[in-house]
């Protein structure tokens, strides 16, 4: 099957079209109308790139790195704990004083193959202040790990703190955050048993047009993980997930978001779509490390409707 045919949903598809092949599970996502198969491999590389799309994207990222390696110092007593066998095969938990308190689960971004969960540690800071726990899991990143092993290492981590959480003083429900490639595996795991429900920020919700991307370099998606992991190409699962993303963001980042969240209401799922307003990819993400952010208050309201 050629690539163009992937290409779809994501916000940066193609007049023609779409056709998914044919895998289990999967749905062929709605045909879009820009002219991405005409667009130049610059223009197509710059409409995921978010750091040169976002001025000063170095120096958040970096006050992120300084305000975590601080935080962990402060609370080293649950971190680097292995749940797999790999160097990246680990969690950072911070138990509120509280066991049976709802503790947010985040899962770093990256575009999949840069950052680990160290650098996102100050963003436990929101909810610690509401006495949630928070935890941060890492995983292997491309090119050593494909996108299937990447999604099998997340679920083995859950089944980890399923079964050691409490052991470690957490025990309430659990919300799983993800931002950029973070907020994509979030709502591929939504369906863990363990998850109460989703809070996927800036996430890429359809894989196809990022394999004509420089980020495909590492990634060297293959066409039945485009098929099976692009969540927007997947049935939608029941629990509550709050799809959120930044009014300033790049189009491409903005469109996934809403098509996935209208893909999940073709179905009735529950859940807001929620735009930050002027927030680009990373000033959005503030607000999960502000006790009163709109994604902090989030989470707090995703729990609350549960019970």
């Amino acid at each position: 099957m050629k690539r163009r045919q992937f290409l779809g949903a994501s916000g940066l598809g193609f007049a023609a079209t779409v056709v998914a092949p044919n895998v289990a599970g999967a749905q062929a996502p709605v045909a879009n109308t820009m002219a991405w198969g005409s667009m130049t491999r610059t223009a197509r590389d710059a409409a995921y790139n978010n750091a040169a799309a976002v001025d000063g994207s170095t120096q958040i990222v970096d006050g992120w790195v300084a305000a975590s390696a601080k935080f962990r110092t402060q609370r080293a007593k649950h971190v680097d704990l292995a749940y797999g066998p790999g160097e990246r095969n680990k969690w950072d938990l911070f138990p509120s004083d509280d066991p049976k308190a709802p503790c947010l689960v985040h899962i770093h971004g990256g575009y999949w193959q840069s950052r680990n969960r160290e650098h996102f540690s100050c963003l436990a800071e929101g909810v610690l202040a509401r006495g949630w726990s928070a935890a941060l899991p890492g995983y292997s990143l491309a090119p050593a790990a494909t996108l299937t092993q990447i999604v099998g290492e997340m679920r083995s981590a859950l089944d980890w703190l399923a079964a050691q959480r409490s052991m470690h003083g957490i025990a309430g429900p659990v919300v799983l955050s993800g931002w950029s490639a973070g907020g994509h595996l979030a709502a591929l795991l939504l369906d863990h048993p363990s998850i109460t429900a989703g809070l996927a920020i800036s996430g890429i919700f359809e894989l196809g047009p990022i394999r004509d991307t420089y980020l495909d370099e590492r990634l060297k998606l293959t066409d039945e993980e485009i098929a099976t992991l692009s969540p927007l190409r997947l049935p939608s699962v029941g629990k509550p997930l709050a799809i959120s993303y930044g009014t300033a963001e790049l189009p491409a980042l903005v469109r996934n978001s809403r098509e996935y969240h209208a893909h999940r209401a073709r179905s009735h799922r529950p859940g807001q779509l929620i735009p930050i307003p002027n927030a680009n990819h990373y000033t959005g993400l503030e607000s999960l490390r502000s006790p009163n952010g709109i994604l902090t208050r989030t989470a707090v309201r995703l729990v609350e409707d549960a019970a």
